[in-house]
């Protein structure tokens, strides 16, 4: 019974500390929102059915969550939403005259995440 209470104290603070990136993730450039409000979505659903529950009902991320889990899809206005965030904070880096290495690194990781995301299925018509 206590190793139960143990791993459930754990999969919640795993899943608030997702939350927390993901949140920070909306307004910090090249830190994902998306990939953090998945794992806390896993994590609450192994410790907290309240806010597993609050997280799927949520008006932004529950939808999201419930495509993906449901078929491994992202919506088309999300892949949208997601390859222009990106293409903005590169275009954004270039007009700042961020070092070449930063700009590389970027474009990479930036080229890598935008092929994972619109290679992904689009979820059925609703």
């Amino acid at each position: 019974m206590i190793a139960t209470t143990m791993k459930r104290a754990a999969w919640l603070t795993i899943g608030l500390a997702a939350l927390a990136l993901g949140a920070l993730g909306v307004v910090l450039p090249l830190l994902p929102t998306t990939p953090f409000v998945l794992v806390s979505a896993y994590a609450f659903a192994r410790s907290s059915d309240r806010l597993q529950a609050w997280l799927l009902r949520h008006r932004v991320f529950g939808p999201l969550i419930v495509d993906w889990q449901r078929y491994g899809a992202i919506s088309r206005p999300a892949k949208i939403a997601s390859v222009i965030s990106m293409a903005a904070i590169l275009v954004l880096s270039l007009v700042l005259e961020a070092p070449v290495t930063v700009i590389v690194v970027q474009a990479v990781v930036i080229c890598a995440c935008s092929t994972f995301i619109l290679t992904r299925p689009s979820p059925p018509a609703r």
